[in-house]
């Protein structure tokens, strides 16, 4: 099973322009989804404010730097993440007219991150099986004319 970790110097790896291309289109995003609450109400602009205003350029950057496998690992990580989002928006939409935001603000947090967490460990075993043996494969046989 993969080991989740950091890698500080990686931090060093990364260049300037990066981070501003992170920020800028994470901002950029941010604007757009702002724009369209306003003009059509809070619950549309809320579905923008879901997008992964990240993902895009991070995927590219990583692509760039570690190449596309890396890049497609990471966005399948967004993909479990982005299932805990839906749990995450599931709790606030059923418990947040009948409870504190202070209550349930952390009770999504700790959903989504069982969601997202349940998810990546069930995708690590279902990638590495560690039943000990190597699975069987079924093989056909053919008869000869005769």
């Amino acid at each position: 099973m993969a080991k989740v970790g950091i890698k500080p110097k990686a931090l060093k790896e990364t260049k300037w322009w990066e981070y501003v291309i992170r920020f800028v289109f994470g901002g950029i995003i941010t604007v757009i989804a702002g724009i369209l609450a306003k003009k059509y109400g809070p619950a549309f602009g809320g579905l923008f404010l879901a997008f992964p205003a990240i993902l895009p350029a991070s995927a590219t950057l990583l692509e760039q730097h570690d190449g596309q496998k890396a890049a497609g690992v990471d966005c399948a990580g967004a993909v479990l993440g982005a299932v805990g989002l839906m749990a995450f928006g599931a709790v606030v939409w059923l418990l947040g007219a009948r409870l504190s935001p202070w209550l349930v603000l952390p009770i999504a947090l700790v959903v989504w991150f069982i969601v997202s967490a349940a998810l990546w460990w069930t995708r690590q075993k279902m990638r590495h099986p560690s039943h000990g043996h190597a699975p069987t494969t079924v093989r056909s046989r053919s008869r000869a004319p005769g």
